[in-house]
């Protein structure tokens, strides 16, 4: 577990949620500390995996993959082999850009993107209903985006 975050390291976090392209120079300059203290901070929080990779965010609309499905999954037979199966299997599924294990009424919770409903029907077919088990699924679809960040609050602005 990587020990406590530094106010440089929180700056650097927050400067490559903004922009992950930024230059060392540049992330030294933005967070005001020198180029070389700044690459070893930088490849510190890569190792110790508080960085877990960079990305680009690919507007969907834009990629004709515009439909966003939250699908709550709730397996009718409880045990580690058949929570292992489902899990394995979601991972393998390009279309399900998040899963979450949760409490309440599912176990758990799928953010899936599709082109189209028709896809997310073929999705139901050819993945959920083919599952070696028994699962029950409650769909709802995203009719607006109304707030997307990806980026976490470290600024001390969490409650504010």
């Amino acid at each position: 577990m990587p020990a406590a975050l530094s106010e440089i390291d929180v700056r650097i976090l927050i400067a490559l949620q903004e922009d992950s392209r930024l230059t060392v120079q540049e992330l030294a300059d933005r967070v005001g500390t020198s180029p070389s203290s700044c690459w070893r901070r930088l490849k510190s929080l890569e190792e110790t995996g508080v960085i877990r990779r960079y990305t680009a965010l690919v507007d969907p609309k834009a990629a004709s993959v515009g439909e966003c499905v939250f699908a709550h999954v709730t397996l009718d037979h409880h045990s580690a082999e058949t929570a292992a199966i489902f899990i394995d299997a979601v991972r393998k599924r390009p279309e399900v850009l998040e899963c979450y294990a949760v409490s309440g009424d599912a176990d758990y919770l799928l953010r899936v993107a599709v082109r189209a409903i028709a896809d997310y029907n073929r999705f139901l077919e050819e993945f959920v209903f083919q599952l070696p088990f028994q699962v029950r699924i409650r769909s709802n679809f995203a009719l607006k985006e109304i707030k997307f960040e990806t980026a976490l609050p470290l600024g001390g602005t969490l409650g504010a």
